[in-house]
């Protein structure tokens, strides 16, 4: 499972060789969890979505609350 998510994040990263901080990489690799487990149902917010909607709907509800 962890091997099938090191592509993604890999390609995310490739552009950006460049990360001079370790505050930078926890960033990215924290939003790259927060938007892997949305797609996979794992929060409660997004749990009884369709595959397709949870991440635009879990980012709807987000920016409301922001």
């Amino acid at each position: 499972m962890i091997e099938a998510d090191h592509g993604r994040l890999k390609a995310r990263l490739r552009p950006m060789r460049g990360l001079k901080r370790l505050a930078s990489a926890r960033t990215v690799s924290a939003g790259h969890a927060l938007v892997q487990n949305l797609r996979r149902g794992h929060y409660e917010m997004t749990a009884d979505l369709p595959a397709h909607d949870r991440v635009r709907v879990a980012f709807d509800e987000l920016a409301l609350s922001l």
